[in-house]
């Protein structure tokens, strides 16, 4: 245990491009190739980590501006993912989550319930903030044990539902996407995209990054696009005109710069992903394997980062709409490219429809990260990160519908609220799930 936590504090940074090299020999790579594939992911997640912090640090700055300008009055703040990540690791399941998960994995690979072979120990934290949750909130271990299963068994499912939009839409082919926000929140995407199909009029508006650039020419670039909603946020901010026009800078460099660590990932990641689908699939035929990854692979799509952009003042805007939200969108508002992505995926990479389902999935968020809000203020107290009385929240994971649903329904604390979550969340899910065994949860158009 002390062994896994060293490794777990080292960062994701570390942590994926050791586990890729021990994967790597362990598939008969060799030292050199596993050595080389491991560092290149490595320097690829450096450069993820470059980009999502300037973009926090810069649209996270101006999305706070915003909030105090416009006088908005919400006293709970969204630390984000990395202010929550440190209470999962720190909590009672912090580190037992771990081969939990991956027990949970192998179980699922032996029964043919799973395609994935996760790999992303890392975003292991996720599911261990819904059992540190379940713990406080229910006063079992136990519980938080079986939330742990539960939402391991979801997640890796999730992973196989959404391979045809990870291979066709964002061609991480032998790549799966069990983790983080994306996965779980995308099941809204598939019910509102056949919605849209039936409404006249509306289903012919097809806003991709490309028809843009068609139809706008060079105007119509993610440079361009990101320089643009940069500007306008920043004179949303009230910052000066150099201030903004810096800002437009920096999410034009956002735009370009996300692909290209992207692509450094997937050429790391390639062989060692080859290798290992060849190996199972000699030993389990049939089986399809598929690497389970971060999610930031995703977040590369230019219309992801087009969609996250606008979600910024979209987001602060359902906060001060929505009643009774206390909660100030900041910490994980320049990351909300984790929200959409899988959805900006099944609508075919469509902002038009990206609008729709992305202010479901925000509003979703935000609802039940009002209603975990002191539950997690009592784990931040018990891992010694938040003080008594500190108002926090977060948007990442305290807003998931898997926590908040685990979190109320073991403790029976069930009200309109829950049942309006339960009953329209699982709808979208078996929605997505029937789409999916049908074949058609992602089809190509005529124009491809």
């Amino acid at each position: 245990m002390a062994i896994i936590q060293y490794i777990v504090d080292l960062g994701p940074t570390v942590m994926l491009p050791v586990i890729i090299f021990i994967i790597g020999v362990l598939l008969g790579q060799g030292i050199g190739k596993s050595l080389r594939a491991g560092l290149t992911v490595g320097i690829g997640f450096v450069g993820i980590d470059l980009v999502i912090s300037l973009m926090t640090e810069n649209l996270g700055d101006a999305a706070k501006a915003m909030a105090e300008n416009y006088n908005l009055g919400l006293d709970v703040v969204d630390i984000g993912w990395p202010g929550t990540s440190p209470m999962a690791w720190g909590s009672d399941m912090g580190i037992i989550a771990i081969p939990i998960a991956i027990a949970v994995n192998i179980l699922m690979l032996i029964t043919k319930m799973t395609k994935v072979v996760n790999v992303d120990i890392w975003n292991i934290w996720h599911i261990a903030f819904t059992g540190a949750i379940v713990q406080i909130a229910t006063g079992s271990y136990i519980w938080g044990i079986v939330a742990i299963i539960i939402h391991s068994a979801v997640i890796y499912k999730l992973g196989d539902i959404f391979i045809p939009v990870t291979d066709e839409y964002f061609g991480l082919e032998g790549i799966a996407m069990p983790h983080g926000t994306s996965a779980y929140m995308g099941v809204f995407a598939a019910p509102i995209d056949d919605l849209i199909d039936h409404i006249p009029g509306v289903n012919k508006i097809n806003l991709t990054p490309d028809r843009i650039e068609q139809r706008l020419g060079v105007f119509g670039q993610p440079t361009i696009i990101g320089a643009v909603l940069g500007f306008i946020i920043g004179l949303l901010a009230q910052y000066s005109i150099g201030d903004a026009l810096t800002l437009s800078v920096q999410m034009a460099g956002v735009m370009v710069l996300m692909p290209m660590v992207v692509k450094l990932i997937m050429e790391g990641l390639t062989p060692i992903s080859e290798a290992a689908r060849k190996i199972l699939d000699k030993h389990f035929s049939g089986g399809d394997f598929r690497i389970g990854l971060d999610c930031a692979l995703m977040l590369g799509d230019p219309a992801v980062v087009a969609g996250s952009m606008l979600f910024v003042p979209l987001s602060i805007l359902i906060a001060v709409v929505m009643p009774g939200n206390r909660i100030l969108p900041f910490g994980d508002l320049a990351t909300i490219g984790f929200f959409i992505a899988i959805a900006v995926g099944v609508h075919k990479g469509n902002i038009f429809r990206t609008l729709f389902s992305g202010t479901l999935i925000m509003s979703f968020t935000l609802w039940i990260s009002n209603q975990m809000a002191s539950l997690q203020q009592t784990l931040g107290q018990n891992v010694g990160l938040s003080s008594p009385g500190e108002q926090i929240s977060s948007l990442d994971q305290a807003g998931s519908p898997l926590t908040y649903l685990m979190a109320k329904g073991f403790t029976l604390d069930i009200n309109i609220g829950f049942l309006v979550i339960l009953v329209i969340y699982f709808f979208c899910l078996a929605y997505t799930y029937i789409k999916y065994k049908k074949g058609n949860l992602y089809v190509e158009n005529e124009e491809g």
